[in-house]
């Protein structure tokens, strides 16, 4: 009896239809050369930290369910006098997606959370770092279904990066429209 190894959707698309698409808009001499989804990084800073060291806590839960997997605190590099820090402080929480919870994190993203935004017009295109790299700001962390709004005691925001192996924003975006990225417009401008 042979067991099939489970695979996510957005695995097989990415296999199946959007390497065989950006092969053929970059003309590619291999499917190698096609840009790939590395790992996704969420960051989140939090207010307060200093003073009450619960809402580090707080956080770190929050993106754990959010992501699946563990988070990590992340912690200050330096003592600030001014702001009460002192360095070695966790300020913030943070986790990388790699592999399959990359891939169905980024599907549940998709799909289900930036439907949720209130006025949801498309992400911003101009994000990109120059280096192939995309970074997109969250302002409430009440659009995962994960997380249940009346066990919240404040409203946060969260950074999410996708980091991919293109070597230009353009073939970044490309991948990124290719797997579901609801960008604004459909349209890329040659600004970049």
């Amino acid at each position: 009896m042979s067991t099939k190894k489970y695979t996510p959707r957005l695995a097989d698309k990415y296999r199946n239809e959007v390497v065989p698409a950006l092969v053929k808009k970059f003309n590619y001499d291999t499917v190698m050369q096609a840009p790939k989804l590395e790992k996704i990084c969420l960051n989140r800073g939090v207010n307060g930290a200093v003073t009450d060291k619960k809402l580090v806590d707080i956080a770190l839960d929050e993106l754990t369910t959010i992501s699946g997997q563990k988070a990590m605190a992340t912690m200050s590099k330096k003592d600030i006098s001014n702001f009460k820090l002192r360095k070695n402080m966790p300020i913030g929480a943070r986790v990388t997606l790699r592999g399959v919870k990359m891939y169905e994190f980024l599907d549940r993203f998709i799909a289900v959370a930036l439907p949720r935004v209130r006025d949801f017009k498309g992400v911003n295109e101009k994000a990109f770092d120059g280096r192939g790299n995309y970074t997109l700001g969250i302002t409430e962390q009440i659009i995962f279904p994960e997380i249940d709004i009346d066990k919240v005691n404040k409203i946060t925001g969260l950074d999410i990066t996708f980091v991919t192996t293109a070597s230009t924003d353009e073939e970044a975006y490309e991948l990124l429209k290719e797997l579901g990225m609801p960008f604004r417009n459909a349209a890329k401008s040659s600004s970049n």
